[in-house]
C-alpha cells in the first residue's frame, strides 16, 4: 500500500515505496582506508536498502532538508532525512518537529517540565516551547547526502 505524500506550511515529507527492489551488491570484505584492494571476488549477496535503513516501513518517511541550522549534527541543506514516526522522542534525540503548522528538524531537550529545539548552529537560537503549536512528528534515524 502507497500511502499519499504529506504536505506542510514549506515542506513535502515523502513516503517510503517498499515495493521497488534494487538489489545492490555487498562486499563482506572490509575496505581499507589505505592500500587499494581487488573487491570484485568478495560479492557475497545483494544489500535492499529498504531492509538496511527502514525498520518500520509504513511509518517511516524522507524529508528534504532546507536550511543550515544542524550542521553540528552533519546536517546540510539538501540531504534526505529518514524519519521514523514510532520510535519515542527521547530528550537528545534529533526529531522533526512541527512548530506553528511547520516542520523542523532540530536536538530535542528535555528538563523536567521544560522542552527546548536546540539547533546544531551557533548561528540559530534554541526554541523553547511554551504556547506554541507543537507536536514532534518523528525521530530522525539516518541522514542521505553525497560525499564531498
Amino acid at each position: 500500500m502507497k500511502l499519499p505524500n504529506i504536505k506542510f506550511k514549506n515542506s513535502t515529507v515523502f513516503t517510503v515505496d517498499t515495493t521497488s527492489n534494487i538489489p545492490l551488491p555487498l562486499f563482506l570484505h572490509n575496505v581499507p582506508a589505505g592500500f587499494p584492494s581487488p573487491a570484485d571476488d568478495y560479492i557475497e549477496t545483494a544489500l535492499d536498502l529498504n531492509k538496511h535503513l527502514i525498520d518500520h516501513p509504513h511509518s517511516t518517511f524522507f524529508v528534504k532538508v532546507t536550511g543550515n541550522s544542524m550542521l553540528g549534527a552533519n546536517i546540510r541543506e539538501g540531504d534526505i532525512l529518514i524519519v521514523d514516526r514510532t520510535l519515542e522522542p527521547i530528550n537528545n534525540k534529533i526529531v522533526i518537529a512541527v512548530v506553528d503548522g511547520e516542520l523542523t528538524v532540530k536536538r530535542l531537550k528535555k528538563k523536567y517540565n521544560a522542552i527546548s529545539l536546540v539547533p546544531e548552529n551557533n548561528d540559530y537560537p534554541e526554541l523553547s516551547i511554551t504556547n506554541q503549536e507543537f507536536r514532534i512528528w518523528g525521530v530522525v534515524t539516518y541522514i542521505i547526502h553525497k560525499a564531498k
